[in-house]
């Protein structure tokens, strides 16, 4: 990286509540907002299970009522948590700097809540009777639009859509912007509401998810040997990111800054990854790489740990080649039992958690890993540890070999 760029406001909402400090409070506590899904009848379905936030989740306080409801939940999630960010960061967007802010937010699938309803509408009462809004209420770059909208930002507007990735990828993507001279600033995250009949139905099809349907606290067990598959989650997290001095010239509160990028692809299978976690641990060096420093500086792993049987074998391999004799010195945590798997909006939100682990010189504690698969790593069990964390790496992979690894870092000038 030749600029340096730097985290300056965050927003979260998660099934544990809203605001970051309320999913941290909750990783600290050992609390889950895993619990059978509430939203539909689920009684016919292999796994019961989800992290939910409100589909009629009340953005009013911040958002106009007449454009959320022309605004599908995942949208709505993005607008909510992109304006905390903005608050937070002390920024005002006016005519002297719109031009050079700009929206880039990922989704793993977007409006699939709105796809199902206006289906539904199409096959019980016809054509006609579809809603005007059900395209630009389904589609995944309407979050970055809606955002852009709200705030009056007129530079580089975009999205990211590589599944579990994507809103890694936007972040990722909202730095290139910065680097390469066409934003000062960036609003960028992930979003998702996709607890839904036909993405639980798909996602049981294909074997991904945990059936412990009678131990919600438990179903999800990153690196445990008796994990069975991922739960679902809701959510979204967004953030403020800009150039560093930019931040500076304007006083701004500097949270974090992002150090380092490592992508990669699998090229191996649809959903599984890469048995040896090749392209896993691909990403993790070119992150490394980018951030100009080794593996020895590296504090804090948060691991894409979805607690599925491949992929967290595949990411266990990737981080003992990674880590090598070091294996058992580097902590490694995934939180994913808290706030459950985000999909597309999970990067952001793990991120952000790195972040406070920074700040607090906390490691949050991976929970139900009772009987780990790899002992040679070393998995944060039991408790939280206290740790002077400067630098923490967070590992998102999605379907499709997507593979990211972002590095953030301590702030110091």
């Amino acid at each position: 990286m030749n600029r340096r760029v730097v985290i300056t406001g965050v927003g979260t909402i998660t099934s544990l509540g809203h605001g970051l400090d309320t999913l941290w409070e909750a990783c600290l506590a050992g609390h889950t907002g895993i619990s059978t899904i509430r939203r539909f009848d689920v009684s016919e379905y292999k796994s019961h299970l989800g992290a939910e936030v409100d589909i009629d989740f009340d953005a009013s306080d911040r958002i106009d009522p007449k454009l959320m409801k022309r605004a599908d939940p995942f949208a709505r999630y993005a607008c909510w948590a992109a304006d905390v960010a903005v608050e937070q960061s002390q920024f005002t967007i006016d005519d002297s700097n719109r031009e050079r802010v700009g929206v880039l937010i990922g989704s793993g699938i977007g409006g699939m809540t709105t796809w199902e309803e206006q289906f539904s509408r199409l096959l019980e009462k016809g054509p006609n009777r579809v809603s005007p809004f059900f395209i630009p209420m389904m589609i995944i770059d309407m979050a970055s639009g809606m955002v852009s909208m709200l705030h009056g930002a007129m530079g580089p507007n975009s999205a990211a859509v590589t599944a579990c990735a994507s809103g890694a990828h936007a972040i990722a993507a909202s730095v290139d912007q910065i680097m390469l001279g066409r934003a000062d600033v960036m609003i960028t995250g992930g979003a998702e509401a996709g607890i839904s009949q036909s993405a639980l139905s798909g996602f049981c099809s294909a074997g991904a998810l945990s059936t412990r349907n009678d131990d919600p606290e438990h179903a999800c067990r990153p690196f445990d040997r008796n994990r069975d598959g991922f739960v679902m989650g809701d959510g979204a997290t967004c953030m403020v990111i800009e150039d560093l001095q930019h931040a500076l010239d304007r006083g701004a509160p500097i949270v974090a800054e992002i150090s380092g990028i490592g992508l990669s692809g699998d090229a191996h299978h649809f959903t599984e990854p890469c048995p040896d976690g090749a392209g896993a641990i691909l990403a993790m060096r070119n992150a490394l790489k980018d951030a100009g420093i080794s593996v020895e500086d590296v504090d804090y792993i948060n691991a894409h740990g979805p607690g599925t049987p491949a992929g967290d074998t595949a990411e266990g391999q990737a981080l003992l080649k990674l880590l090598g004799d070091r294996a058992g010195d580097i902590a490694v945590s995934s939180t994913k039992p808290v706030h459950g798997h985000m999909l597309g909006a999970t990067g952001p939100t793990e991120l952000a958690i790195c972040m406070k682990a920074i700040e607090e010189g906390v490691i949050p504690h991976t929970l139900n890993c009772d009987d780990p698969e790899l002992p040679e790593l070393d998995i944060v069990r039991g408790e939280p540890r206290r740790s002077d964390v400067r630098v923490a790496l967070s590992n998102s992979f999605g379907f499709g070999g997507h593979n990211i690894s972002l590095i953030v870092s301590r702030f110091e000038e």
